[in-house]
């Protein structure tokens, strides 16, 4: 145990996602002894994302404005949306240049064990954007783990029978991966997903 503000740093740096111990220790020292001014710049970044970034009132992306920039784009096809759990899918998404469409930020996952049900995501919000003839696909793109599995389910139960095409992410074999080390729902994934090699005739 360190000595007050030392402490304190270590205590709240601990409290961020997938920072340890041992890693909040580290980073406490290197700010301690990185240069004053590129720490104030750091804290007033902090504040300042905390004051102006807000979530899209359309699809629940960060945004400094009501809208983000994604809804705003009238290039962008309205016809699909791409179902999500964080902002920061959307960014891998954007990252590949192959979705045109637009998206819908749920806000996390289904996850009984944390208290997170479908109430606490915005699903609602989704029901009330799918209500629009506009939109043809919904493209359900949550995590390949236990949670985005169960989400993926209940938004399948849920909008099954609203007349819209609905689809899901292929998952499998990650480029440059070996047999060997993939694991039991992965490889079987792969086979279920796998395609043609051949034309058909």
């Amino acid at each position: 145990m360190y000595e007050g503000a030392v402490q304190d740093l270590i205590d709240e740096l601990g409290r961020l996602p997938g920072i340890g111990p041992k890693s909040a220790q580290r980073v406490a020292f290197h700010i301690l002894e990185a240069d004053t001014e590129d720490m104030k710049r750091l804290a007033e970044a902090i504040v300042t994302v905390k004051e102006r970034v807000k979530f899209c009132e359309v699809c629940f992306n960060v945004s400094e404005g009501t809208r983000c920039q994604i809804c705003l784009d009238e290039r962008r096809d309205p016809s699909v949306i791409c179902v999500v759990e964080e902002s920061k899918d959307v960014m891998a998404i954007e990252r590949t240049r192959s979705f045109r469409g637009r998206y819908h930020v749920l806000g996390g996952s289904i996850n009984p064990i944390a208290g997170v049900g479908p109430e606490q995501l915005h699903i609602r919000e989704l029901l009330s954007r799918l209500s629009d003839d506009a939109v043809e696909e919904v493209i359900i793109a949550t995590d390949p783990n236990l949670e985005g599995e169960a989400t993926a389910t209940y938004l399948v139960r849920m909008l099954g029978s609203i007349g819209i095409r609905l689809t899901r992410l292929a998952s499998g074999l990650p480029v440059g991966g070996d047999l060997e080390y993939a694991d039991d729902v992965t490889l079987g994934r792969a086979f279920e997903g796998r395609r043609s090699l051949t034309a058909d005739s």
